[in-house]
């Protein structure tokens, strides 16, 4: 390619590379997590794994056929005149068939692989919900921190503007050198809060980058004002009852409770009967002998029924019944002890978000409050009643009050997820809701 055709392409690239990244909203970055993230491919490779697991369980209740062939060469070399010397061979097939009329012990087990698919696939529910709540903290993380830079940077810019006028005053002798000093010791102050900003940003973004597979993914901000969603159902009741119904871990272990009641079955089948119907085809080629010089063909075919009865097993049935009783009853332990823990788990997160949402209403007005503090501290400044410290003071309070809002809305917005996963009931639908308040 000669350099007047490769000189704008060079051009057209360079203005690719320069432009901004694209930003992703949550539902994308979600959708990208979910076929990046390792843990969530492990939960659904071992899913798959199960299904084919169970194929091999059921396996079990099936006929099996078998093909067996053999073939032989017999030389015989004898020193009796009457015996015939040389070689002869004998080919064999046989055809065999077994079909399990009576095996419970088979089908419990087919029946538990049944029930594993649906503990692996609540398995695989929960670990979406908690890629949905990784990927949503890890996304509003980013934003929390973005606008906390912001913040720090407006701030900069304000107490610049506050030293160089104390700066000026100083000159004319309207202030105190004391003035331009505080202005200084708090312009550095911001200089330090801006370092550390920048850099708690660059690693909320590679995590959320981690999590995604992306490279410096870019979340799209809230639209301003944020009105806040309230929590539906209100009663902390409605969501413990759901997390009993719904929750994974207590489906998971409900499950686990019916395999080890399964498991008692296949235990007591040990002392029952079994009973097979099998079933052989054999035919055999014969070309001489030592005995016979004429080739012959023997064909056979048997049916027949298989009956197995265990009369003594040296107690083994007996104990194994014993060990599978005492696992019944810690499956039932687990499954109380996993109904507490959930039951806790929404309680404390519906608590949380009400309070969260108090913590909105409560700093909203802190901003109000604030903002209005500033403006009366620079005008006292300003008329002589306020001194620059004041000044300084308020903006300090008004633009960590804002940070500390945005924070607090953030929170609410991944706490209804957290509420819905505690109780079990989180989809990855229920995002769309919270995209619905992203800028567009």
């Amino acid at each position: 390619m000669n350099a007047p055709r490769l000189l704008p392409l060079m051009m057209a690239l360079g203005a690719a590379l320069a432009l901004p990244a694209q930003s992703q909203n949550l539902v994308a970055l979600v959708d990208a997590a979910r076929s990046f993230d390792a843990g969530y491919q492990s939960v659904r490779l071992q899913y798959d794994a199960t299904l084919a697991k169970s194929e091999q369980a059921r396996a079990g209740t099936l006929p099996t056929v078998n093909l067996n062939a053999a073939a032989s060469l017999s030389l015989i070399d004898n020193t009796l005149a009457k015996t015939k010397q040389g070689a002869y061979d004998t080919e064999s097939a046989t055809l065999s068939a077994s079909h399990p009329l009576y095996r419970p012990a088979n089908g419990i087990t087919y029946d538990q692989s049944k029930r594993q698919i649906e503990l692996v696939a609540q398995q695989l529910l929960a670990a979406e919900q908690d890629l949905i709540v990784r990927v949503s903290s890890a996304y509003f993380d980013v934003l929390a921190s973005q606008d906390s830079l912001d913040f720090v940077l407006a701030q900069k810019t304000a107490v610049a503007e506050q030293l160089a006028s104390a700066k000026r005053n100083f000159e004319v002798g309207t202030a105190t050198i004391t003035d331009t000093r505080e202005a200084q010791a708090r312009y550095d102050l911001v200089l330090a809060q801006e370092i550390a900003g920048r850099n708690d940003l660059q690693v909320k973004r590679l995590a959320l980058d981690q999590l995604t597979g992306k490279t410096n993914a870019v979340p799209v901000a809230v639209a301003l004002p944020l009105a806040l969603p309230p929590v539906q159902p209100d009663a902390v009741g409605a969501w413990v009852q759901k997390a009993d119904e719904q929750h994974p871990g207590i489906v998971q272990s409900r499950i686990a409770l019916d395999v080890a009641q399964l498991e008692t079955r296949k235990a007591q089948a040990g002392s029952k009967p079994t009973l097979d119907l099998t079933g052989s085809l054999n035919m055999t080629q014969n070309n001489e002998s030592a005995s016979s010089a004429s080739s012959y063909r023997t064909t056979s075919a048997s049916v027949g029924l298989s009956f197995n009865l265990p009369l003594f097993t040296g107690y083994a049935v007996e104990n194994r019944i014993k060990e599978t009783l005492l696992l019944e009853d810690k499956a039932r332990s687990d499954l109380e002890a996993v109904r507490r823990t959930v039951a806790q788990g929404s309680r404390a997160a519906f608590f949380g978000l009400l309070s969260g949402l108090g913590q909105v209403k409560a700093l909203e007005a802190a901003e109000a409050s604030s903002l209005s503090a500033l403006e009366a501290n620079k005008l006292g400044y300003q008329v002589g009643v306020r001194i620059n410290i004041d000044v300084l003071n308020s903006q300090s309070q008004l633009y960590d009050t804002k940070a500390k809002l945005a924070k607090a809305r953030y929170d609410v917005l991944v706490g209804h997820l957290k509420l819905r996963q505690a109780s079990g009931v989180l989809r990855a639908e229920d995002l769309r809701p919270i995209n619905a308040l992203l800028a567009p």
